[in-house]
């Protein structure tokens, strides 16, 4: 089956390019088969690189998916054009009385702000409060993991010494679980942040579990009520080169980065990375539509 992507959206040539069956919504043609709705709130400042990447791990199954995007009302997006936005993005107020098979919300550059300093802290709360009512299953992603727990259940954020960046072995702690259905014992995904949620403070809220885990980057996937939350502190969702674009973006502003882990051949940043995730990535989107959304 295609995903139904909006009319025009840039991501749809890019996925082309990469031989995705993709189908424009203002060109659909009917199917006996009623499709996945999904609804995906970008907080990524490259809104069109996130959004090609999301849709990537959408398409990798039979299931007809549609996507609408979601934005904040308050914020202007200083990356992505307004034109954009205007374009593909509706607000809560547009989209409040729908009700969607699943919800991704990503992260966003403000994991090191108190939360109640981020600007858009209030209505971002109402998102997630309207998740509860309206949305089957959300997964929360890096920030968003960490705020949607804190909202949630009271689970904190410590900032770290040094950037989690790079490519980590996870371990499951709940291998027969669906949403693991396929993974091999020992999976990778990347991390690129500066806060952390530990696993003791996890373990003290009877109402979360604990999922995966990596013995370097920490806490790695919390579920909650049996899977219509999924909290995720990586990013299983990136391209091959994101690590590398964020790399060079601060060593190029002269800000202090390490070489990412695991990520180069030999941390030799000259040679093309070594993609360790793609099919977990796959995997975890998959099983996430088949097992928990519809």
């Amino acid at each position: 089956m295609p995903l139904k992507l909006p009319h025009n959206l840039p991501a749809i040539e890019l996925l082309k390019k990469e031989h995705i069956f993709i189908e424009e919504t203002s060109n659909g043609i009917a199917q006996d088969l009623r499709p996945l709705h999904i609804v995906f709130l970008n907080l990524m400042p490259l809104k069109i690189t996130t959004e090609t990447d999301i849709a990537r791990l959408l398409s990798n199954t039979p299931l007809q998916v549609e996507i609408d995007l979601m934005k904040i009302k308050n914020h202007t997006s200083k990356n992505t054009s307004a034109e954009h936005i205007a374009t593909f993005y509706k607000d809560l107020d547009a989209l409040k009385d729908r009700f969607y098979d699943g919800m991704i919300i990503t992260g966003a550059p403000v994991e090191t702000l108190d939360f109640t300093d981020v600007t858009y802290w209030d209505e971002l709360k109402q998102i997630f409060d309207w998740t509860r009512t309206n949305v089957k299953s959300t997964i929360f992603i890096c920030w968003a993991a960490q705020a949607a727990l804190h909202h949630f259940y009271g689970v904190p954020k410590y900032e770290l010494a040094s950037k989690m960046f790079g490519v980590f072995k996870h371990t499951m702690n709940e291998p027969s679980l669906p949403i693991f259905r396929g993974f091999d014992d020992v999976f990778f995904a990347p991390h690129s942040r500066h806060t952390e949620i530990h696993r003791e403070d996890i373990l003290k809220v009877p109402a979360l579990t604990l999922l995966s885990e990596s013995r370097e980057a920490g806490v790695y996937m919390v579920m909650a009520r049996e899977g219509r939350e999924m909290f995720i502190t990586g990013h299983s969702e990136y391209a091959p080169y994101r690590l590398w674009d964020e790399y060079f973006r601060d060593v190029n502003k002269g800000l202090p980065i390490t070489v990412p882990v695991n990520y180069f051949p030999d941390d030799d940043v000259s040679q093309p990375p070594v993609v360790r995730w793609r099919s977990h990535a796959n995997l975890l989107f998959t099983n996430w539509l088949h097992y928990y959304a519809r």
